[in-house]
Parts: structure tokens; C-alpha cells; sequence
């Protein structure tokens, strides 16, 4: 809605409000104080029989707006319950006009309506619990009234999207529209124009017999399956609420229930990644606005595990992709791995056999430089190896064509000196991706010196386009997710050297909300990634420490989940991690010829340590420039590393502890001897933060 103060357009005796909020209609202070306005000329004209709320553009209304999050405006009279109240007691007939999307908020706004339209490619939602709320507008209560409790709480516990269609027959939409929307509505709004008594959905009862026995099954499962996430237990009271409860006071309950959620930490932490994510895709020093090149055809150099799943990136996004390969046997490996893929979405019913073979036609496979040279963009994923690296850059250097993109999936080498190698280094830059490509979220941009602003603007499009979420990191060994991870598992390698056992360490961080605890992420990763970057780093760094626990795993054959063994024995065709007798014996040797005492160790130490390590990688990479902001650290870390979202993020989570508390954890644990003083020495950036009760939210 504009913020002028004209008359609401007319159609015969119906009144026409548009929501026009650009991009999604969102419900700011301005609209809703328009649509009260509005509202009210449209009351008091006696010309005026009927209502109908429309939204301008692509879809009814989005919700809140999220410009407004955390502003004094967001709160400001008249609120959503105010518009919403006003609306459910107009004494004309209010018709919501629904097309696109009406989610949260918005699609409060209209259950709050007499009466609700909709095209037939509509689609409705009620998304907060994705945020750790539950609809604060009475969502939780109108929707069950409207769907029945079992529909209601499908969608108000998943926050999943549902066509419009799937709800015909229910008393959510009383009529669904074809032909222009409006002018449809406007009708329907002058056949039910003189109907009296208006329904009201919050005057229907709760149909359902069996609600109390469904609800407290929903309330066990909820429970169990969403460890960590308070909010949709809360879903669960809410709606139970709506089902035994006279309208107003489930109101009340829901609202109570909404503010307990608004102040916890898990949503805090949540909502805090949700604008981390919108964040990182802001560089300061390239505007927006910044020129950008097409993207018509992609190359992936290497036909391996991850060449073939950034292909298939592509692929899924309709763009052509060309496949590299040495030799004609890993091509055909390589290809016939992504296909293998594919089939596997056709058997869960992601893809049809049409759509496979329409994907797997978008990618050309050739053993030839001459056949990618036409390609916009070209990603090498080859052994992480430099020379390797710089070779294949040689050659693309002298093959690609001019205002080509030349890409390095490296995970932890210098860009810069891969970029050296070319007489085009504004053209060369880094896009990690992580393994399996075509399913990790996360995309590091490696940002090289002379990556141009073009080149980075391109990338950070092209990655939305695939459905990447992209950070952008400056160069340095390992980047930002590698360079913190490496302080995370020499801490994990330290507490087997000292005590602990595999199995704890990862049982300790996983019930602490981790995805997969160290060694079982080494084992799924394969071992040998690991041990190449370690042999390196000994090359590179003779004095540094050795880790000979690792080591002689590897040395082993000790490689992981495709070797069977690892930190843990893998049963044929079973991915469970097993303890295996004989890892046990060789941490005990390899911790008795270190001269430790081995001791007890307790879950809250073996956390706050790697926990701790992070945190403090993470702010010297935040000090140095590596990072843009620290919730691109945390977003680094929720999207790659199966950091637990509910705690968002490293960095954020070093918040809610408070800096002061962990560095003095820290020092604590330097206290502890051997390597531990030098490894718990605090980053500058966190000493001077702790030291003045500061955060690193904001930085």
C-alpha cells in the first residue's frame, strides 16, 4: 500500500483494498495503518455494501515485514492484532482476494475476513515456527476452526507451504476463482454483500472427535522429533488450546505462548540467522547495481565426487554443463555416479524419468579443453594439490575465452597464487563447494586480490541461481570454515590424547545439538582428506605439532566409511559407526609414548573446548578481514558444518554464553598444560570485546 491518503478504489458497492508493499506485500506500519484508514472511509460511505482486500503484484501478502524486525515500527499502533480486530468486526463484509502467496501474517489477515477467494495457484502458509515462533495473530486459532485440527497442525508444526487447492471443500476459501481476481472477488463481495449474520471463523467450533487422543499423540511425536526446538511443542499447546478453549481465551493462550518464544534463545537464534543469511549476500565494496556477466554455459573441470555434484548443479538449474575428464574410464565413472544420483530422486519421487533424462542431457562429457573453451563460467575440481591445481589453470588460462570466469573448488589452498599462474587474475576466483555438492547449501566465495568486482558480483548470482547460499571469504589457508574447523579438531585429537574416547567425544557434541560429531564426519569425509592437508602442513611448517594418533590411523588404511574402517568399523552395506577394539588400543599406545596421564573427561569440556576453539578461530578471522562480519561465520557454519541452528551459529552462541565467560573458560583450559597455554591464548578481537562487555553481534 501506498501511504497517500486517497479514497479506496470502487467497483459498484464494493470497495477495493490493495496491499502494495514491493516485493511481497509486507504488513509495515504504513499498510496497516492504510488499510485501517481505508477500512474506516469505506464504513462510514453509505455507498459501500461490501470490502475486498486484494494484493498488488505477485501475491496477497508475505507477512510481516522483515524491514521492520526489531524496530520500535514493528510494534507500532495499529498492530496486526489491531488490523486484524477491525477487520473481523466490520459491519460490512470483508472478502480476502487471495493470489501467489499468503503466509504468516498475511494469511492471518485473512482468515480474520468473512469471507476468503482465491486463483487456483494460490498457496498458503504459516511459516513461523521456521523462526522458533508460532503464529502470534491467531493463526493457531482461526486455522483449526477452518481446516480441522489434524490440517491445521500439520501446517502450523512443519510451517510448510500448501496450494490452495489441497484445502477445497474446507472453510478456509469459499470459493476458488478463475479469469482476473479481482474483479471476481468484487463480484462474490456483491452476491454476499446484504448476508447477515457475517461468519466469522473465530464463531465456528473445532470439529474434530477425536482431538484430545490426536493431540497428545502430536504433542509425544512433536516432542521427539524436534530436540532442541521449543517452538513446535508450543504449536502443539496452541492448537490444543484452540480445540478446548473459548476463542478469546485461546487467543490469550497462543499470545502468552508466542511472547515466551519472542525472548528465547533458540528463536533469537534463529531469527538471527535467518537476516545472517540475507546478510552475507551484501559485500560493501560491490554494489549493488554492479554489472554482471551472463551465465549461459558452465564447465566443470574433474568427473570425481564433487565434479560430478557441481555439475549437476547446473544441470537442475537448466544451464549446460560440459564435464572434463582426463581419461575416458574416470569420465565414464564420473558420469555414470551422476546419473546414479539422479535415479536415485526418481525412486523417492523427486524427479520423473522425463526430468532425468532431460538433466542428464544438459551435461556433455569430453576428454577435450577445446570443447569448454566457449564456457561463460569454468570451475575446476580437481586434486587438491597446487601444482595440479596450477597446471590445469595453465591450460584454461591459454584455452577459455575472453571475460570467462575461471573457478577453483579448492578447499584450503592459496588462490592468489593459483590465480598468479594466468595473465587474467581479475577472472579467477574460488567456489567451494561442499560435499555432496548438489545437496550442501553452503557456497564459500573465495575472494581473491584481484578477483573483480564484476567476477564476485557474478558469482554471488549465479550461486542463488543454483540455489547456493554464498559467503564470501578472503584468502587465507583453509578460508574461513576450513581454517576454524582445523582449531576444532585438534581440540577433538587433544581430548582423545588426554582421556576421552571417540565415541564420547562424538556422543558429547552431538547430544549438544551437533549434526555429526568429529570423528564420525572424518570417517563419512574419508580420513585421507584430512591426512593429504596434514602432510602438507608438515611439509610447509616443520616445527609444528604433529598429530600422531591420526596419522598412524591413516598409515593404517584406516580411511573412513569406503574403506570400512576408520575412527570406527562399518558392517558391509551399514553406515552405523561401531567402536572398534583396536582404535581404542592405539590411542591408549600413542597417549602412553606422549607421556600423558590419561584422565576422565566430562561432556560440558569436551564441548565448551570445541566450541571455544571455533569461537576464537573465528574471531581472529573476523579481526583479519578473512570474514566479512561474524554472521557470515555463523552462516559458514550452520549450512556447511552441522552446527546446530537453534544456537545460531559459533559466533552467536559465544554471545549468548557472554565473551566474558568464555574467555575465561579459556583460560582455564590453558591451565591444563602442554599444548593447552599456547592453543588458549584469546584473539585480540575477543580479549578486547570480553574485556568490555561487548558482542560480536553486529560486528
Amino acid at each position: 500500500m501506498t501511504t497517500s491518503n486517497t479514497t479506496p478504489a470502487r467497483q459498484g458497492r464494493v470497495a477495493l483494498l490493495r496491499l502494495d508493499n514491493p516485493p511481497v506485500n509486507g504488513l509495515s506500519h504504513d499498510v496497516r495503518r492504510r488499510i485501517m484508514d481505508e477500512l474506516d472511509e469505506a464504513l462510514a460511505d453509505p455507498g459501500v455494501a461490501a470490502i475486498v482486500i486484494a494484493g498488488a503484484g505477485k501475491g496477497f501478502s508475505g507477512g510481516a515485514d522483515i524491514r521492520e524486525f526489531n524496530t520500535p515500527r514493528m510494534l507500532a499502533e495499529p498492530t496486526l492484532h489491531t488490523v486484524i480486530a477491525a477487520v473481523e468486526g466490520s459491519a460490512k463484509p470483508v472478502v480476502a482476494a487471495i493470489h501467489g502467496v499468503a503466509m504468516g501474517g498475511g494469511l492471518e489477515l485473512a482468515l480474520a475476513c468473512h469471507y476468503r477467494v482465491a486463483a487456483a495457484d494460490a498457496q498458503v502458509a504459516l511459516p513461523e515456527v521456521k523462526l522458533g515462533l508460532l503464529p502470534g495473530a491467531g493463526g493457531t486459532q482461526r486455522l483449526p476452526r477452518a481446516v480441522g485440527v489434524e490440517a491445521a497442525l500439520n501446517m502450523i508444526v512443519s510451517g510448510a507451504t500448501v496450494p490452495a487447492t489441497e484445502l477445497r471443500g474446507r472453510a478456509v476459501f469459499d470459493a476458488f476463482l478463475e479469469g482476473e481476481l479481482v474483479a471476481g472477488a468484487a463480484a462474490f463481495a456483491e452476491s454476499v454483500a446484504d448476508r447477515r449474520p457475517l461468519p466469522r471463523l473465530r464463531d465456528r467450533p473445532v470439529a474434530s472427535p477425536v482431538a484430545e487422543p490426536f493431540l497428545a499423540f502430536a504433542a509425544s511425536a512433536v516432542a521427539a522429533a524436534t530436540r532442541g526446538y521449543p517452538a513446535p511443542s508450543k504449536c502443539v499447546e496452541a492448537v490444543a488450546a484452540a480445540a478446548s478453549q473459548p476463542f478469546e481465551e485461546g487467543l490469550r493462550t497462543e499470545r502468552d505462548l508466542f511472547l515466551g518464544l519472542l525472548h528465547s534463545t533458540e528463536s533469537m537464534a534463529l531469527r538471527h540467522a535467518f537476516f545472517a543469511e540475507r546478510a552475507a549476500a551484501k559485500i560493501p565494496d560491490v554494489p549493488e547495481g554492479t554489472p554482471v556477466r551472463p551465465i549461459r554455459a558452465a564447465a566443470v573441470i574433474g568427473a570425481g565426487t564433487m565434479g560430478g555434484g557441481i555439475a549437476m548443479n547446473f544441470a537442475n538449474a537448466g544451464i549446460p554443463v560440459t564435464v572434463l575428464e582426463a581419461g575416458r574410464d574416470a569420465l565414464d565413472r564420473g558420469l555414470g555416479t551422476l546419473r546414479k544420483n539422479y535415479e536415485g530422486s526418481v525412486r523417492k519421487g523427486k524427479l520423473s524419468p522425463a526430468q532425468l533424462e532431460e538433466r542428464m542431457g544438459l551435461v556433455r562429457p569430453t576428454l577435450s579443453y577445446a570443447d569448454v573453451a566457449d564456457a561463460d563460467i569454468v570451475i575446476e575440481a580437481v586434486f587438491e594439490d597446487m601444482a595440479v591445481k596450477q597446471s590445469v589453470f595453465r591450460t584454461l588460462d591459454e584455452t577459455m575465452k575472453a571475460g570467462a570466469i575461471l573457478a577453483s573448488n579448492t578447499s584450503t589452498l592459496d588462490l592468489d597464487a593459483i590465480a598468479r599462474v594466468t595473465r587474467r587474475p581479475a577472472d579467477v576466483v574460488g567456489t567451494h563447494f561442499f560435499s555432496p555438492a548438489h545437496v550442501m547449501k553452503l557456497l564459500e566465495v573465495v575472494r581473491g586480490a584481484a578477483t573483480g568486482n564484476d567476477v564476485l558480483a557474478t558469482v554471488m548470482a549465479l550461486a542463488r541461481t543454483i540455489r547456493k547460499t554464498a559467503v564470501v571469504s578472503r584468502v587465507c589457508d583453509g578460508f574461513i570454515g576450513n581454517r576454524m574447523l582445523e582449531q576444532y579438531l585438534q581440540q577433538a585429537q587433544l581430548l582423545i590424547e588426554e582421556g576421552a574416547l571417540p565415541a564420547q567425544v562424538d556422543g558429547a557434541l552431538e547430544r549438544w545439538g551437533m549434526a555429526m560429531g568429529p570423528f564420525r564426519m572424518s570417517d563419512l569425509a574419508g580420513n585421507d582428506v584430512g591426512w593429504l592437508i596434514r602432510k602438507r602442513r608438515y611439509a610447509e611448517h616443520p616445527e609444528m605439532r604433529r598429530w600422531p594418533i591420526a596419522d598412524r590411523l591413516c598409515e593404517q588404511g584406516r580411511l573412513g566409511q569406503k574403506a570400512g574402517r576408520g575412527w570406527y568399523r562399518y558392517e558391509s552395506g551399514r553406515r552405523d559407526a561401531l567402536p572398534d577394539p583396536a582404535v581404542e588400543e592405539l590411542i591408549l599406545e600413542e597417549s602412553r609414548n606422549l607421556g600423558g596421564r590419561r584422565r576422565t573427561i566430562g561432556d560440558e569440556e569436551i564441548v565448551q573446548r570445541c566450541v571455544f576453539a571455533l569461537v576464537n578461530e573465528g574471531a581472529r578471522i573476523l579481526e583479519e578481514g578473512i570474514a566479512q562480519r561474524a554472521s557470515d561465520i555463523d552462516i559458514v557454519y550452520l549450512t556447511g558444518y552441522g552446527f546446530p541452528p537453534w544456537r545460531g551459529g559459533p559466533m552467536f552462541f559465544a554471545d549468548t554464553v557472554g565473551l566474558y565467560n568464555v574467555v575465561r573458560a579459556m583460560r582455564a583450559f590453558a591451565g591444563g598444560g602442554g599444548d593447552q597455554a599456547q592453543t588458549w591464548t584469546p584473539a585480540p578481537l575477543l580479549s578486547r570485546l570480553a574485556a568490555d562487555g561487548g558482542t560480536f553481534t553486529g560486528r
